[in-house]
């Protein structure tokens, strides 16, 4: 089966983007975040017609928003609510086989990384903590946890670990709360699972670049994390780098997983 997550910054834009990546990957489901649509005016048949039969989603007004695409039957769909928050961040599913597959999006934090000055980092690191507990309640199960996490935890998992070091989203309070919730379950990560941690990795890279190619700027903010009974099913790892020069790209490229899930 291959998952792919993908921050598409608008689903209604990015529709022929979405089915550019339908026809040249043929995954089984596809996870989007910030789909930036309210439900009443979810593009449904738009996207079953890209052959997605299963597709559920939440979403807001012009942020926000999740949403699973499925050619497999989705049951038990539910949405959580994080850090006692009416945004919609999540929505989660179960797989054939019991597996849960679990899209988040986490807020991107602002600015200033002091959550007593900024708001906006405050609730990312309390979205976080969150998310922590909920998963140490749900230990024992089978899970798949993919979105847009908007932290990069890693030394190369960002262009300069020093100079971004005070940039939110590679700082170290928030790598300190996702190695909580990483240790919560003893997540695997999948790319790193197929990637050295010595090697760049990303999967972000700021519109601000005009050649991001060249300059190579990226941050990995994008993840796919399974529990430890999933870990010997992963087969393929792979970050669709050249989606970020098609056209009106998103900022994120979509990342895929190949994996057999238990039946």
């Amino acid at each position: 089966m291959k998952i792919i997550t993908w921050n598409i910054n608008s689903v209604r834009l990015r529709r022929p983007l979405l089915k550019q990546l339908a026809r040249e990957t043929s995954p089984d489901i596809i996870c989007l975040q910030e789909t930036k649509v309210e439900d009443a005016h979810f593009p449904l048949e738009d996207l079953k017609a890209l052959g997605f039969p299963h597709v559920v989603f939440s979403g807001q007004k012009s942020y926000n928003g999740v949403a699973i695409l499925s050619k497999v039957k989705l049951d038990k769909v539910h949405n959580m609510s994080v850090a006692k928050s009416d945004h919609k961040r999540h929505i989660a599913v179960t797989l054939p086989g019991g597996v849960e597959l679990h899209n988040f999006y986490v807020p991107a934090g602002g600015d200033i990384p002091d959550p007593k000055l900024n708001p906006a980092y405050d609730f990312k690191l309390r979205f976080v903590e969150d998310m922590t507990r909920w998963a140490k309640a749900a230990k024992g199960k089978k899970m798949i946890l993919v979105g847009d996490l908007n932290i990069a935890p890693l030394e190369h998992d960002v262009w300069s670990h020093k100079q971004l070091l005070n940039v939110v989203s590679h700082t170290p309070a928030e790598v300190e709360r996702l190695d909580a919730l990483k240790h919560s379950l003893k997540w695997c990560d999948v790319g790193r699972h197929f990637v050295k941690p010595e090697e760049k990795l990303y999967s972000w890279w700021s519109y601000r670049n005009r050649d991001w190619r060249k300059s190579n700027r990226g941050r990995r903010l994008d993840h796919i994390w399974v529990t430890p009974p999933l870990s010997p099913a992963l087969k393929k790892f792979e970050i669709l780098k050249d989606a970020r020069d098609w056209d009106t790209p998103s900022d994120h490229v979509p990342v895929m997983v190949d994996l057999v899930i238990p039946a």
